[in-house]
């Protein structure tokens, strides 16, 4: 029978992650044992532990994801002089390089076809 995790893309802090790593370097608790307990998987928890023996704290930190950079003045309704004209570069910088790619923009760039 599996079991069924409540969160599964769940983000550790730094400070979970060091106590999560205390827990098998200081209280003698298998690797295995911490990560059934804290409902991680255990690979992930070596990999937090060689990190953190390796290169310290600093190495735990989350780093943070690129976004999409349209999302930001796609969802917004009124746009100012200055963001319409960033919007417009932005969608004609990703058409140029589509274009060197070898796609053929239809229209407004919604139908895209591979030429080669």
């Amino acid at each position: 029978m599996s079991r069924i995790r409540q969160c599964p893309n769940r983000n550790w802090s730094k400070e979970e992650k060091i106590r999560i790593i205390n827990k098998v370097l200081n209280n003698s608790m298998s690797a295995r044992q911490v990560a059934k307990e804290e409902d991680i998987s255990a690979g992930m928890l070596r990999n937090w532990i060689k990190r953190y023996l390796n290169e310290g704290e600093e190495s735990l930190i989350n780093k943070k994801k690129p976004g999409n950079p349209m999302c930001k003045y796609s969802n917004k309704k009124h746009l100012t002089k200055e963001e319409q004209l960033e919007y417009e570069n932005m969608k004609l910088r990703i058409e140029n390089e589509l274009l060197k790619k070898g796609y053929l923009m239809k229209g407004d760039g919604s139908i895209v076809k591979f030429t080669k």
